[in-house]
Formats: structure tokens, sequence, C-alpha cells
């Protein structure tokens, strides 16, 4: 589950075109932040995807991702074009394909490879899904399978593309969009695959072309529905509207880390077994099992694209720092798997992030005008660092990492050394007591 978002220059404070994404997957599926270099390749070589392999390119563009522990593909990327692109799980009545083949976050880092715009980016998927189809496990622990949509921006235009097996239709943004884990493209769209009216009508899921809605024909009713993406979709779509004219990074962040309309300071998400929000914190249940796991913004500008990433879990627990593709990553440890590790950035912070589920409302309050503080001067000065170069924005970059792990620690025993003054839900308590067993990481 997830939510991805789009701002463009008519929409946006500055008139750079804003991106944004929550990547939502299980609680201890690791994401990892990686840049591949540009690179050129042998004529006739072959590429190795997550299931299967396919004729590779003879050039490929220099991409930062973020990326699940086991995946090669992304699951949110941005490549040194400034083409932006987030994929989202959308279920369908049309069959999965349950052999291998390639998956949602594949197509996603193969467009960002291949790519030198949102159009060419949305080529290169339709015409590798109209080759290829899509298939194979999307699930860490669980096996999930699905299909997909994706929203795809660059610094002048962006476009939603939503799929159902080979099927597959577009439509470009003008102003906001998002997307979540359902169809949002109806009756009209600016592009469209061949068949993708008459397959509904030989389904009989419409009498006729004057009857055709690609959400209401093509979705499962079922996964559709326990996902709450149009609820989350919804929310993103009218606090992008609410905010348009004047949208900002900072507003971005603020959006990935909404717990909804209602959420007040005593909000906590141990409550329920259903429901879920944009920035997503599982729990027990069947339909509570996805987590936000990673989170990127990208401001796309003509001058310099600045990227905004977490390398953590729960925006709302963590920071956003700076990186831009060509001064690199700093040194983040190595690449986390499922089980905890020490050494591993995303891992690090998951102490913290379990220590405030423990007690949501009083330990989060605890740093949260400290994390406020921090993450407002690296917006600051991340602005005028833009301007400078490589190695000026390589180690500023360095800096609000080695800046964040410093105060991770110490809110980490700050809050630990605050006294709990309400008890987790009892289901709430023994989920994250599996997960934390998963992970071989002690509740303590």
């Amino acid at each position: 589950m997830c939510d991805t978002m789009v701002a463009m220059g008519n929409a946006t404070a500055d008139g750079s075109v804003l991106f944004a994404k929550n990547s939502d997957r299980e609680p201890n599926e690791a994401q990892s932040l990686i840049l591949i270099p540009h690179a050129t390749h042998a004529n006739g070589s072959k590429l190795n995807c997550t299931y299967v392999e396919i004729p590779q390119v003879e050039e490929t563009n220099a991409i930062l991702l973020s990326q699940p522990c086991w995946i090669w593909g992304g699951e949110i990327g941005v490549n040194e074009h400034g083409v932006a692109i987030g994929n989202e799980a959308v279920f369908t009545k049309v069959a999965y394909k349950k052999d291998p083949g390639l998956i949602g976050m594949d197509f996603l880092r193969l467009a960002l490879e291949r790519a030198a715009t949102a159009y060419q980016a949305m080529e290169v998927i339709t015409k590798l899904l109209e080759t290829y189809g899509q298939g194979g496990n999307c699930g860490f622990a669980h096996k999930l399978y699905y299909h997909n949509s994706f929203l795809i921006a660059d610094r002048k235009e962006a476009w939603v593309l939503e799929t159902a097996g080979r099927q597959w239709a577009a439509e470009q943004v003008h102003d906001v969009r998002s997307i979540s884990n359902a169809i949002t493209i109806g009756s009209k769209w600016d592009l469209a695959s061949d068949g993708l009216v008459d397959y509904a009508i030989e389904q009989r899921w419409c009498k006729g072309k004057d009857d055709f809605d690609f959400g209401r024909c093509y979705s499962d009713f079922l996964y559709t529905r326990f996902s709450d993406g149009r609820k989350r979709q919804r929310r993103t779509s009218e606090l992008l509207e609410i905010n348009k004219g004047r949208i900002s990074v900072a507003t971005m962040m603020a959006i990935l880390r909404d717990h909804g309309p209602d959420a007040s300071a005593e909000w906590t998400p141990g409550h329920g077994i259903a429901g879920a929000d944009v920035c997503m914190h599982a729990g027990f249940g069947p339909i509570r099992v996805s987590h936000t796991t990673g989170s990127m913004i990208s401001r796309l500008m003509p001058q310099v694209d600045t990227h905004w990433v977490t390398g953590t879990s729960t925006p709302c627990t963590g920071i956003f720092k700076p990186v831009w593709i060509d001064a690199g990553l700093p040194d983040l440890g190595p690449m986390p798997s499922g089980h905890y590790d020490k050494a591993a950035l995303w891992w690090r912070h998951e102490i913290l992030h379990r220590e405030v589920l423990r007690d949501y409302a009083t330990r989060i309050s605890l740093y949260r005008d400290d994390r406020d503080t921090l993450e407002d001067r690296f917006l600051r000065e991340a602005g005028i660092h833009a301007a400078k170069g490589v190695e000026e924005r390589a180690a500023f970059s360095r800096s609000c990492f080695i800046e964040t792990d410093e105060a991770t620690s110490e809110w980490i025993h700050r809050v630990r050394e605050a006294e709990l003054k309400s008890h987790l839900p009892v289901y709430y308590a023994l989920a994250w007591r599996g997960f934390n067993r998963e992970a071989r990481l002690s509740a303590n």
C-alpha cells in the first residue's frame, strides 16, 4: 500500500514541480537508498530483474532509488534528468500472473534508467508491459500479487498511468494529482491500450463504450475496499487542493506525515484492526499488515533537483534529509535485510520508531519539536547549498545524515527514560511483539 502525489509548477509556491511518495510495505521489509551511476552496456547484453532476464539497453541513466531489501527495482525513484516515479499496487479483476515476470518496482527502475522525460518513461513502461506483461510475487514474508499504477513526473509535465494485466490508461496532470491503491481513471483519459474498452465488454464488466469506466469496470471490489486506497487518495487530493498555489517541500512533508482529519495530540496507531492513513502504521490483523517503510520528496527544477529522503520508516518518527544525485549518497551502512542490524541506517531508526510505538502520543511529543526545528534548518540551508558545487552539496548532505543519526541516538535515550502513560491494546502489542521477534529484535 502506498500514496504518491505531484504538484506542478502552477500549484507550488516557487514554480518547481514537487513529487512525493510514502512506500508502504511489511514492517520488517527494510528499504535502502541506493544510487546507481550512469552506465554503458555491451551490445546484446542481458539484464537480470527481480525474477526474469530481459535485454539490456546500450546506455542507462544515473538513478536514486528507495529499494526494498529483496527487490531489484524500487518503490520510489528519480533519475539524472529529473524524472521521478512512484508505483502503487492496484487490485483488479484481471487474473494475476503468478509465475515469475516483471513486477511494478522493476518497471519503475527500468523506466528511470531508460527515459529522459516523463512521457518517455510512460512509453518504456507500456512497451515493456505489452511485451512481457506483469507478474510474480510482490510480497516479502507473505505472498502478494497485484497490478500497478504509476505517477510519473519531470520538470515540465506529469502523467498518471494505471494498469490491469496488459491493459492500461494514462491521464496527463495539469496542476495537482495523487494516486493510491485504487484505479482513479474513469471514463476519460488521454491515452490507452488498444483493447482497454473491448476487453471489458468481452468480460461483461460493462454493456458498451458509453457504459465504460476504467476504475469501476476493472477494479476488484474486496481488495480495493480493504486497502482503503480511495479514502487515502481523497485525503491527499484534498490536502493538495487546499494548499494549491503555495505548496512547498514542507507541505509535502506534512502530507506524508498525515494521520487523517481527526488526528489529535492524543492520536495513536494502536487502535483498530482496520483502516489506514497516509503515514501508515501496521497493526493487528490481516488488513493492517502494511507500514510506511520509506519516503521521498523530489523538488524538480531546471537548475538543480533536490531530493528529500528519510531512508527510514514512518516519516512521523523520522527526518527528511537532502541529497543530490550528482553529489552521491553519504555512508548509510550495509544494505539492510529483514533482520535487525545496528550498522544499517534503516534499523538504527527502528529502535526509536518501535520505542515510540509503546506510547505514541506521549513519546512522539518528547522530540517532535526538536525534529521539526532540525528539519526546518535543513530546508533553509539546502536552499542555499543547491546553488553550490558538488563537493559542498555532498558535504552538507553528509552532515545532515550525521546530525540526524546523533539526534536519533539522543531521542532513543529520551523516550526510554520517559514513564509510559498508557498501555498498548493487547492485540496491537501482540502484533508488534511478533514483528520484533521475526526481525530478531528484542522488544526491550
